[in-house]
């Protein structure tokens, strides 16, 4: 009489060329997604996509270089949220009211986004040893093939073109509204915020891009 063979844990060994590089980003996206930045494990996302560890390392060198590619990806999702806000402006403004509406709308999908979705938000801007810098492996732009910070620069610039801003405020302007709706964002997602902004989050930030755009 045989005796049964003791269970195996799966691991898939089967992915076509390219495929385990695409799954390991997800597993990786969806581990930001529910923690942040540390919670993007190599091991881990090597476990949920149903591979041995080694194989991990054909595609991502490191812990490091798969936590790389997952920021690249929440950058580009940062954007495309920017860029759907953008799509919602009406196509009749007068010029002025456009750029100042652009402004605004690049503003709101920033911090939409880093309400919907945290645990990227997070990822997306965590800090690193280096720059990410856009490549063919590592795209950080959205599907217009502008990054966040390339969409607020091209808003801004709008104002100078309807005269809403003189040119020689324009240099630098990016990093004054960023710095200020980002760290309206950080204050409410992981400081003293949090609490008693609660639902009025993004009515305060509407307020806050209002002040911006006035500013500038």
């Amino acid at each position: 009489m045989s005796m049964p063979l003791p269970a195996k844990s799966f691991v898939r060994e089967t992915y076509r060329h390219g495929d385990l590089r695409r799954a390991l980003l997800q597993a990786g996206i969806e581990l930001a997604k529910a923690g942040g930045p540390t919670a993007v494990a190599l091991r881990e996302a090597t476990r949920r996509a149903g591979v041995a560890p080694n194989a991990a390392y054909r595609h991502f060198a490191s812990q490091q270089a798969l936590l790389q590619a997952v920021r690249a990806a929440a950058l580009s999702a940062v954007a495309k949220a920017m860029e759907d806000e953008l799509a919602t402006l009406p196509t009749t403004l007068p010029p002025a009211d456009h750029a100042r509406a652009c402004v605004r709308a690049v503003g709101m999908g920033y911090l939409r986004f880093a309400q919907a979705e945290p645990g990227l938000f997070r990822t997306a801007f965590a800090l690193s040893d280096k720059l990410i810098q856009a490549t063919p492996e590592l795209p950080t732009a959205g599907p217009g093939g502008l990054n966040p910070y390339e969409l607020l620069g091209a808003a801004l610039d709008k104002l100078v073109q309807a005269g809403v801003m003189p040119p020689e405020r324009r240099p630098g302007a990016e990093v004054l509204a960023w710095s200020a709706v980002h760290g309206l964002a950080m204050l409410v997602l992981d400081g003293p915020l949090a609490t008693p902004m609660g639902p009025q989050f993004l009515a305060v930030g509407q307020r806050l891009l209002d002040m911006v755009e006035k500013g500038l």
